[in-house]
């Protein structure tokens, strides 16, 4: 890294004119800014006024020593990451320990050699010029994933609500127009652009919700609720997506069960839990969707008898980092984002998500809620 000395300000402290007088000529001679003071007391004042990038401290001084000047220097938030090298004729070990149990980032003995002393402050000041890098490039950074998020947010909400209506549209179209009425040809192409609208919906619903939760404008609202009410609504909802691939989805439960959560987010995981299902399920293979009462947790669990998940593919599920996805049982496209929301959101309400699979007889996707007290 290439640093430009006069953009840099050093402070010389000693209380030995000689030294001060010394120390400038050689810096200057470096095109580096400089202050000095002449004692402990001067220093403070010079490091709060001057504001330098780095303090060539000596430790014997008459009001205040160095290792004092170094101690305050890093109890005030507005000076403790000056980086301080120490001048001193003080070599021991103990002393040189205390220097940097204080603060010290380096030491250079007396009498010191003018080529070690400028390699010296090279180094420490390129070590500014690092950090000062690392955080202009940390800032832009977290602008520029600010402004992702913000046009996430912007595309999944106003796409949304269009999507949302053409959903709709279709969805009564299946219902009023079999297939005997229209022909298995156009029956089939209004199934596929229904199933290709309901992904595309939920995908934009998942983007906005994930969105939200990661720019922590997700709020979440903890209730006392009947988790069996979500549920059968939620079965309810996708019957008809599930009827499409001649999938039966079946609640095994009884009785009502209170948890403690927010309920738009557990009604968002159970969605994306059978939406799964749904997607990697054979024809006429069914879907169990059950919930039990386990000491203070309800465990809510969804089983299907599909395809399952390779090892391979296990390893990655569940990780932001290793994004993973795979095409549904009639090549229904996935984005890998709905489990990390459903694991976000079993988080954010207190709970655990896991799972179990083997390839080619199905999966079990469990998570846990808090039980009402």
């Amino acid at each position: 890294m290439e640093i430009k000395s006069s953009e840099y300000k050093i402070l010389i402290v000693d209380d030995v004119m000689s030294n001060v007088l010394l120390l400038k000529v050689l810096l200057t001679n470096e095109k580096f800014a400089i202050a000095t003071a002449s004692n402990g007391t001067q220093a403070l004042a010079q490091v709060e006024k001057e504001h330098p990038d780095l303090v060539l401290l000596d430790v014997m001084m008459p009001d205040m020593n160095g290792f004092e000047v170094a101690q305050k220097m890093k109890a005030n938030p507005a000076t403790k990451d000056i980086p301080i090298i120490f001048l001193t004729a003080l070599n021991s070990t103990a002393d040189i320990v205390k220097g940097f149990q204080v603060g010290a980032n380096d030491f250079i003995s007396k009498p010191f050699n003018k080529e070690e002393l400028i390699t010296r402050v090279y180094h420490q000041i390129s070590l500014v010029a690092a950090n000062r890098t690392i955080a202009r490039q940390n800032v832009e950074l977290q602008h520029t994933v600010e402004g992702r998020d913000k046009l996430y947010s912007v595309i999944a909400h106003d796409l949304r609500s269009p999507i949302g209506s053409i959903k709709m549209v279709l969805n009564m179209l299946i219902l009023n127009l079999p297939a005997e009425k229209i022909g298995p040809e156009m029956f089939e192409l209004l199934t596929t652009a229904n199933q290709t609208t309901e992904d595309v919906f939920a995908l934009l619903d998942n983007l906005l919700k994930w969105t939200k939760s990661q720019i922590g404008r997700m709020n979440v609202v903890i209730q006392d609720f009947d988790l069996v009410e979500i549920l059968n609504g939620v079965i309810e909802i996708f019957a008809m997506v599930a009827s499409v691939k001649n999938i039966p989805l079946r609640y095994e439960g009884s009785g009502r069960l209170l948890v403690t959560g927010d309920m738009d987010m557990v009604k968002t995981v159970v969605r994306n839990l059978i939406s799964n299902a749904i997607k990697f399920s054979t024809e006429g293979k069914e879907i169990v969707l059950r919930a039990e009462q386990k000491g203070s947790e309800v465990e809510i669990s969804v089983q299907d008898h599909g395809c399952g998940i390779s090892e391979e593919g296990q390893k990655k599920l569940l990780h932001s980092n290793t994004h993973f996805s795979t095409f549904g049982t009639n090549n229904e496209e996935g984005s890998g984002l709905g489990l990390l929301l459903c694991s976000d959101f079993v988080q954010k309400n207190n709970g655990r998500l896991w799972f179990t699979s083997k390839e080619g007889e199905g999966s079990t996707f469990f998570f846990t809620l808090p039980a009402a007290k």
